[in-house]
């Protein structure tokens, strides 16, 4: 039960110097900004890194699903042209 205090406390100084001052205000608004830029771009690793085994996988499929369509086309292609 004392972590809880410990929380509130600590929850609670802060708040009141983001309310006084507003330059802490403007600091917690930036570290926030910060904060969402940083974890945006861990995203956007995890999910795009050819590295990553599922996102290589994924390239190759959309890769192989490109090229059987491109041959289709140029099947049909040489087909309407030889005909």
């Amino acid at each position: 039960m004392n972590l809880y205090y410990f929380w509130i406390f600590l929850f609670t100084i802060s708040a009141y110097f983001i309310l006084t001052d507003e330059s802490v205000s403007k600091a917690v608004f930036f570290i926030s900004q910060i904060v969402k830029s940083k974890y945006e771009l861990v995203k956007w690793i995890i999910l795009n890194d050819p590295r990553n085994p599922v996102v290589k996988y994924l390239i190759w499929k959309r890769s192989f699903r490109l090229a059987e369509q491109l041959r289709k086309e140029l099947i049909d292609s040489n087909d309407k042209t030889s005909k």
